[in-house]
């Protein structure tokens, strides 16, 4: 059993974009990009977790690892703790929670929130980007990690807040990247706890981690991958991708 498993939850009825892992990008659906990243990344085993079969038929038929799941998971955290527990047998020691809308993220950000992680630094790691712009500041699709001191590369820093809405100006912001890596502790322990408050008021399940004390960690990436949350989101990172296919 490989000690690192990259895990990619993945669902069809997403209230903003439904059906939005099986959009197409470059004649390829979103869900099957996610994937190929995280095989560039060599970083770990890759497997999809769906209760769709549509989604678990595409991941098959492109010959990736695909795993159906319960449809009745709260969170995507509970989603990828079914395919830890049942089918990995709890083995591996870092588990990586790898968005499934992230079609351009690099594989070079995976695999260096890995090595981070191997250094057991913390209960859990994330990654973080600059804004691109003041829209996405006030963008309440657009997730805001707070840090007391300035985010560099190639160091990692406590988390000290996760937020949509500007709550937190006095601290240094940046747009969060959706990828969690837990060790093999922090994840049972994660989804033991009960849903806190903040996770429910503001729809982020990582804030069931700070209310529990539980250390997260962030480190920066210069690229920010898209997340394709709505119409507009998919018609930009299409052209964003159409674009860089044919440099």
């Amino acid at each position: 059993m490989n000690k690192i498993a990259i895990i990619i939850p993945s669902r069809l009825d997403a209230q903003r974009l439904p059906n939005k892992p099986l959009k197409l990008i470059n004649n390829k659906e979103i869900i099957l990009h996610v994937y190929d990243q995280a095989i560039k990344s060599k970083a770990g085993e890759v497997y999809v977790a769906t209760p769709d079969e549509k989604i678990f038929d595409t991941v098959k038929n492109s010959g990736g690892n695909a795993i159906k799941t319960s449809d009745n998971h709260e969170t995507g955290t509970d989603r990828i703790f079914e395919v830890f527990k049942k089918k990995l047998n709890s083995e591996p020691e870092i588990v990586i929670n790898l968005q499934g809308d992230m079609p351009n993220i690099q594989p070079q950000a995976i695999s260096d929130l890995v090595s981070y992680m191997q250094k057991k630094k913390c209960d859990i790691g994330t990654l973080a980007s600059e804004f691109n712009s003041k829209t996405e500041i006030n963008n309440p699709n657009v997730v805001k990690v707070a840090v007391k001191e300035k985010l560099l590369s190639n160091k990692f820093l406590n988390v000290f807040d996760f937020f949509r809405i500007d709550e937190n100006s006095a601290y240094n912001l940046y747009h969060h990247i959706g990828i969690y890596a837990f060790t093999n502790k922090a994840l049972i322990r994660y989804v033991s706890l009960k849903r806190s408050k903040l996770e429910l008021e503001r729809k982020l399940e990582q804030l069931r981690a700070l209310e529990n004390k539980m250390s997260i960690h962030v480190g920066y990436i210069k690229s920010s991958p898209l997340s394709v949350d709505t119409e507009e989101d998919l018609a930009e990172v299409k052209n964003l991708m159409e674009k860089n296919e044919k440099n």
